[in-house]
């Protein structure tokens, strides 16, 4: 049985499958970047619980990346709108990833451009996504 933790980033990769650029999670970047743009998640950190007692309750407010990346010559910043817009879209319909948190939100993407030798430029961001949720385990 999955840890609360792993449930909730599985259902947030699930989510992000939907998107037609293809999905990683948790890998390095691709030597190329197919032409819908790549997006990877990344589990981030749950950062420190605030602690209920009697019952043990950990109460999570978890920040996971994804990172959004696209290679493209003149459409590039179209392209790069859509897999954030896509995100953002996503996540307002099913802001529990079906019940497996009690809410999920996406903040600001932090954007750079990133120079390759010999190719286009690419331009990527980080989307922070906030995960809240609560567990009876500190280390599930």
């Amino acid at each position: 049985m999955p840890t609360t933790r792993e449930a909730i980033l599985s259902a947030l990769h699930a989510l992000l499958r939907r998107h037609p650029a293809p999905v990683l999670r948790g890998e390095i970047l691709r030597e190329r970047v197919p032409a819908a743009g790549l997006l990877i998640l990344r589990d981030g950190d749950p950062g420190e619980p605030a602690v209920m007692l009697s019952p043990l309750r950990c109460h999570y407010r978890h920040c996971a990346e994804v990172e959004a990346i696209v290679q493209a010559g003149t459409g590039r910043d179209a392209a790069f709108d859509s897999p954030a817009a896509g995100l953002g879209s996503a996540l307002a319909v099913d802001r529990t990833l079906r019940g497996q948190c009690d809410w999920a939100e996406a903040e600001a993407p932090r954007p750079i451009d990133l120079a390759v030798d010999g190719a286009a430029t690419l331009k990527a961001a980080v989307i922070p996504i906030v995960l809240h949720y609560a567990s009876a385990d500190p280390l599930g």
